[in-house]
C-alpha cells in the first residue's frame, strides 16, 4: 500500500528574511537540492504526495513537474496564507478532502536522513536536544507520548519536529476542526494544537530521530547548509535565481521568465557548446547533468591554451546579417549604461558617495569621471560573434571524452541573442584567473576601510592562476587584442557584480573593481 504524505508549503516562511522574498522556503537550496527534494526522496518511488500551496505557489507547482514528472502529486491551493487566519492548521484544513486515509505529515522545514515508518499506527516523531525555547516540545511514558508543549516549556523529553503519522485519520480531523472552530483567526494555530487534543483520546507512540536539520530560521539554514556542504556543487548565492542537482539533471531557477527564455533560446546559437535543455516549466528549466571536471580544478599553464584555440573555433564563430551600429550600440549601454544604473542603486544602497578614494594608498578618481575616459567602442571586438557570457574557469567543463561543455551562459548581449562580443567573454576568462568561487568560497579576499576612509584590498590567488594569466596575455598579443582593454572590462565586470552579492564580497568588487579600473586606464595612457 502506498504511502499517502502531506507536505505544506504554504507560508511566506518569514523567519528567513530576504531568502524568501523572490522563492518559497520549499525551493530554499540546502546542498545541491531544495528543501523540499531532501523530503520527497526518503520516500519510496510510490508514495502518493498532497502538496498546499500558497505564497510562490506556482514555482512549488512548477518545480515538482519538471523535477518529479514519474511521481504521484496532488496540490491544494490555500487562498490564505498571509495574514489573519493564515495558519498552518488552515492550510491543513484545506487538504483534509485528499487525506481521508492514514497519512504522514511532514513539515517542509525539516529534515530527516532516518527511515521514516508507515503510518500503520499513530507516530510523533521527537530529536532530543535543546530548543524548546523556539521548539514545540513534548513529553512521553515509555514509548507513548503523553502530553504536547508549546514553545518555551522546559519540561518536556522531545522537541517536536513537524514529523507525524496519522492512522486513526478520523480522530486527527475531528480534533483539527475543533482546533479551528474555536479559534480559527489566531494564525499561530497549527498541528500541537490537534496533537494536544488527539493525545486525549488516541495512542500516539514515540519515534526517536537520530539526524534532524531545521530550515525554520535564518541561525538553523546556515547549520544546516553546512552540515549538506558539497565540496562538488559550487554556487554564488543570489536572491533572484537558483541551481541544484538533481540525481542526473541541472535545474535552474530564474524569477525573471524573459531571462530564462532567452536562455533557452540561446542554446541553439552557442554550437553544441552547451548541454541540450531536456525540460522547462515556468520559471525552471534542466539540463542532462555533464560528467567530468570543472576547467576550474584542472587550469594550468600548458592546457588554458587549448581551451583558447577550442573557444576561438566552437564558440566565437562569425556571424552573418548584423549592423555594425545596431552591435557598437548594444556594447555601449552593456558596458557603459548597465553598469552606472546598477552602481546609481548600490551607491543609494550603501549610502557611498562617488568619489575620490584612496585606495591601497593611491587616490582613485570618481567612477564617473573613469568612465568618461573610457573608449567603449574600442574595448569591444570590431565585429560580433558568437559569445558565451560568463565564459568563467567554474562554467566550463573538461568532460570525461576530454571535450569541453559550457554551463551557466548568458541569457543576452545588450538584449540580443543571437551574437555579442568575444571581448566579453576573454574579460570574463581574466576575471576568473584572478577571483574564483574557490577564492570566494575560502575568503581569499579582503576588504578593509579604516576609520581615515581609506581602502585597502587585497586577494591571495594560486600560482597555476597566475601562469594562465600569462598565456592567456600572449594569446592576446598574438590575436592583436590589447591586454589593457580587456582588463578595463574586467574591471567592469567586477563592478557590475557588487550589487548582486552580499556583504563583504559587495564591497570588495566594488574597490577592487574600481581601483583595477583605474590602474588599467592608467597603462592604457601610458602614464604606468
Amino acid at each position: 500500500m502506498p504511502i499517502l504524505v502531506l507536505i505544506t508549503t504554504s507560508g511566506t516562511g518569514s523567519r528567513l528574511g530576504e531568502t524568501t522574498k523572490y522563492i518559497n522556503k520549499a525551493l530554499v537550496r540546502v546542498g545541491s537540492k531544495p528543501v523540499i527534494s531532501h523530503i520527497i526522496d526518503r520516500y519510496p518511488s510510490d508514495t502518493e504526495f498532497v502538496i498546499t500551496i500558497g505564497y510562490c505557489g506556482e514555482l512549488v507547482r512548477d518545480y515538482i513537474k519538471i523535477a518529479y514528472q514519474d511521481r504521484s502529486v496532488r496540490f491544494v491551493e490555500v487562498d490564505n496564507y498571509e495574514g489573519p487566519g493564515s495558519s498552518l492548521l488552515y492550510s491543513l484544513l484545506c487538504a483534509k478532502p485528499l487525506l481521508q486515509k492514514p497519512f504522514v505529515f511532514h513539515a517542509c522545514d525539516t529534515i530527516t536522513l532516518d527511515m521514516i515508518p508507515p503510518p500503520t499506527r499513530n507516530w510523533i516523531a521527537g530529536f532530543a536536544g535543546r530548543g524548546s525555547s523556539e521548539y514545540a516540545s513534548f513529553s512521553v511514558l515509555g514509548s507513548k507520548v503523553t502530553q504536547m508543549h508549546n514553545k518555551g516549556d522546559t519540561e518536556s523529553d522531545f522537541l517536536h519536529v513537524g514529523l507525524i503519522g496519522i492512522s486513526t485519520y478520523q480522530e486527527f480531523w475531528a480534533a483539527a476542526d475543533t482546533a479551528f472552530s474555536e479559534n480559527g483567526a489566531d494564525s499561530s494555530l497549527g498541528d500541537v494544537d490537534v496533537l494536544k487534543r488527539l493525545v486525549k483520546v488516541a495512542n500516539i507512540e514515540f519515534i526517536g530521530l537520530k539526524s534532524w536539520y531545521d530550515i525554520g530560521n535564518l541561525r538553523s539554514l546556515e547549520a544546516t547548509r553546512k552540515a549538506f556542504n558539497d565540496n562538488s556543487f559550487h554556487v554564488l548565492d543570489k536572491d533572484e535565481e537558483s541551481i541544484f542537482k538533481l540525481g542526473d539533471s541541472i535545474i535552474k531557477f530564474f524569477r525573471d521568465k524573459k531571462t530564462l527564455n532567452n536562455r533557452v533560446a540561446r542554446v541553439k546559437y552557442l554550437n553544441k557548446t552547451v548541454p541540450d535543455i531536456t525540460g522547462v516549466e515556468g520559471c525552471f528549466y534542466k539540463y542532462k547533468y555533464v560528467d567530468g571536471e570543472l576547467f576550474s580544478n584542472k587550469a594550468n599553464r600548458s592546457n588554458i591554451g587549448n581551451l583558447l584555440k577550442w573557444a576561438e573555433s566552437k564558440l566565437w564563430t562569425k556571424v552573418n546579417g548584423y549592423n555594425r551600429n545596431s552591435y557598437k550600440e548594444k556594447c555601449y549601454a552593456f558596458y557603459n549604461l548597465k553598469t552606472i544604473k546598477r552602481l546609481n542603486d548600490f551607491w543609494a544602497k550603501k549610502s557611498i558617495v562617488d568619489k575620490a578614494d584612496t585606495i591601497n594608498g593611491e587616490v582613485v578618481p570618481p567612477v564617473k569621471e573613469m568612465f568618461d575616459q573610457i573608449d567603449v567602442a574600442g574595448l569591444s571586438a570590431e565585429d560580433p560573434s558568437g559569445f558565451h557570457g560568463d565564459f568563467i574557469l567554474d562554467n566550463i567543463i573538461k568532460t570525461d571524452a576530454g571535450e569541453y561543455k559550457l554551463i551557466d551562459w548568458r541569457q543576452d548581449f545588450g538584449g540580443e541573442i543571437a551574437y555579442g562580443d568575444k571581448h566579453y567573454d576573454l574579460a570574463k576568462l581574466s576575471h576568473s584567473l584572478v577571483l574564483n568561487h574557490g577564492i570566494i568560497d575560502q575568503n581569499h579576499f579582503t576588504v578593509d576601510i579604516g576609520d581615515d576612509g581609506n581602502v585597502n584590498v587585497n586577494i591571495h590567488r594560486l600560482q597555476t592562476l597566475v601562469d594562465c594569466e600569462e598565456v592567456l596575455s600572449d594569446y592576446l598579443s598574438e590575436k592583436s587584442i590589447d591586454v589593457n582593454k580587456i582588463k578595463v572590462l574586467r574591471s567592469i565586470i567586477w563592478l557590475n557584480m557588487s550589487p548582486l552579492h552580499h556583504h563583504p564580497l559587495d564591497l570588495f568588487l566594488y574597490y577592487f573593481g574600481k581601483y583595477s579600473l583605474f590602474r588599467s586606464l592608467k597603462r592604457i595612457n601610458n602614464e604606468i
